[in-house]
């Protein structure tokens, strides 16, 4: 029930109802500890298999920690298999998201047998990008259009959002990298006069949010943006909220490492984005 999101005060009542008996929270959170041994094997399971893309992202959850009630970053890796199918990689909690924390998730992700993806998609967090280049030096990265959009509608005019919004996503669907080029030269031109910062942000970010280009237009849409990565955190935030304020991270870690484990299992019998073949085609060169 506690995985499912029912809150512990539910729980005493629905076993009290049930069974007639009086349950104390404390007994339902030491009942709760036998979650511990699954999702330790989760987290730390040996990752064996090819992972050809990758994408990482953090959300921030309330927890009691040194006499107090502070943030903590819950770092996800969701990955995509080369079977074609979404698994979750990789989670932990973090006292804040910097160089050092992506660095020692991204390293711990490599001690488990990760080996470089054809491409990583995040955010443009400096922390992130950093440990990136560091762990995986050869990875291309693509920055999430999404965000990416959303960081140059920010510094557009309110006039003119729905223009540039539409505009962007014209460039975004390009068939190829040169007719994107193409149209950001002439969405700068246009809208240079009137949102000059917004263009130079799309100036400057435009090649780290084109990596996707070098795959199938086919597969593009499902690894240009964090939006699948999104939606996850949107379903922990879900959980979270019944908890409001966690004990301590151990707490987070049995809870959403419960829930994650669970979705990991929908995941690994859902629908496929693409087979083996499919993927040895794309990353085999053509001579």
């Amino acid at each position: 029930m506690v995985v499912c999101g029912v809150s512990t005060r539910k729980v005493k009542h629905v076993v009290e109802t049930l069974c007639g008996a009086s349950i104390s929270k404390s007994s339902i959170s030491k009942v709760c500890q036998i979650l511990d041994k699954d999702v330790k094997e989760f987290k730390n399971r040996r990752l064996s298999g090819f992972y050809p893309f990758v994408t990482l992202d953090a959300t921030y959850l309330k927890v009691r920690a040194n006499h107090r009630i502070e943030s903590r970053a819950l770092m996800v890796a969701y990955a995509t298999n080369d079977a074609g199918r979404r698994e979750i990689i990789g989670f932990d909690v973090y006292e804040e998201e910097s160089r050092r924390t992506w660095t020692d998730f991204l390293q711990s992700l490599k001690d488990r047998g990760l080996v470089s993806p054809l491409m990583i998609t995040s955010d443009a967090h400096k922390g992130m990008l950093h440990a990136i280049a560091k762990v995986y030096p050869l990875c291309p990265w693509q920055r999430c259009q999404f965000h990416f959009a959303r960081n140059i509608l920010d510094a557009v005019p309110k006039q003119y959002v729905t223009a540039v919004s539409d505009a962007l996503r014209d460039l975004f669907n390009c068939d190829t990298v040169e007719k994107a080029r193409k149209k950001k030269e002439e969405i700068i031109e246009e809208y240079e006069p009137v949102a000059e910062k917004a263009m130079r942000c799309l100036d400057e970010g435009f090649e780290s949010a084109m990596t996707v280009m070098i795959l199938p237009k086919w597969i593009r849409k499902y690894f240009r943006t964090s939006n699948h990565l999104e939606r996850l955190n949107r379903e922990i935030k879900r959980r979270a909220k019944v908890i409001g304020i966690f004990p301590n991270e151990e707490s987070v870690l049995r809870l959403i490492g419960s829930l994650l484990l669970e979705i990991n299992d929908v995941k690994a019998v859902g629908r496929s984005i693409f087979s083996k073949q499919t993927l040895e085609k794309m990353i085999t060169p053509k001579i």
